[in-house]
């Protein structure tokens, strides 16, 4: 059983009560007119199906109750498990690339982390407690047509943190991975900004053509033998699905 497959049972179940206590609520206008009217014929009929409906919206209530399959236990595990793959099969199906990268899902602009113990998901910030695959895959697709941050912030804040890193060596190429570090250098930092966030904030940077700071330094993202491997390398997928690959940072002051 998928949580698509549950919510939808539950969903059937919610209507199929909905139905039943309208009808429940008719029964008892009709009830509430005989009375008025003093017609004892209509007034007994009214209460006999008044009891009959009452029986079905009992049932019915209890169905939707019991509608949801999976116990709490089970929620956390499936959401510990088996969730992720759910939410890549169902973006697949629908034409949404998808892939997960280090602590999420990334479907580009958006970095999806599952929260099991909240039984709620976090895109990018925000955190979403419907988490039906349909429904967070819907919401993923209208993320994409948003428009992203201004890549010049970014830009100024990777230049403040390479000073930093470089002091009189100014020019060299440092791995983004120790520009990261001193980013996330304060405790619980790394939680609200994760690799994934900060490889996507350098995806649109270096997407948007934007190179130079407010003070005139140029900035580049050279490659180097370092990206044959995994360590100090990041990843993004990009929206036709290409991996791209990040591992130095330079900046260089261009003379008037």
């Amino acid at each position: 059983m998928t949580f698509e497959a549950g919510f939808a049972d539950a969903e059937r179940a919610a209507v199929a009560a909905g139905k039943v206590i309208g009808a429940l609520g008719g029964a008892m206008k009709q009830l509430h007119r005989a009375t008025s009217e003093g017609d004892i014929y209509k007034m007994r009929k009214s209460s006999d199906r008044l009891v009959t409906i009452l029986e079905s919206t009992r049932q019915e209530v209890e169905n939707a109750r019991s509608a949801w399959p999976f116990s709490p236990e089970a929620e956390e595990q499936y959401l510990k498990e088996s969730y992720a793959a759910e939410v890549i099969e169902r973006a697949k199906s629908e034409s949404l690339q998808i892939q997960q990268r280090d602590e999420g899902l990334v479907v580009f602009p958006s970095i999806l982390r599952i929260l099991p113990s909240d039984r709620a998901v976090r895109i990018n910030k925000t955190r979403v407690a419907s988490i039906r695959p349909s429904a967070i895959v819907k919401r993923l697709k209208a993320g994409q047509s948003k428009k992203p941050k201004a890549p010049e912030a970014v830009l100024e804040l990777l230049h403040r943190a390479y000073r930093l890193l470089v002091g009189n060596e100014y020019g060299k190429t440092i791995t983004l991975a120790s520009v990261y570090d001193a980013l996330t250098m304060l405790p619980g930092s790394k939680e609200n900004f994760d690799q994934t966030d900060f490889v996507r904030d350098l995806f649109l940077l270096d997407r948007s053509g934007v190179n130079r700071t407010k003070s005139g330094a140029v900035c580049s993202l050279p490659a180097s033998t370092g990206t044959k491997g995994a360590r100090n390398t990041f990843f993004f997928i990009a929206p036709d699905g290409e991996t791209v690959t990040y591992y130095g940072i330079r900046f260089t002051e261009v003379p008037e």
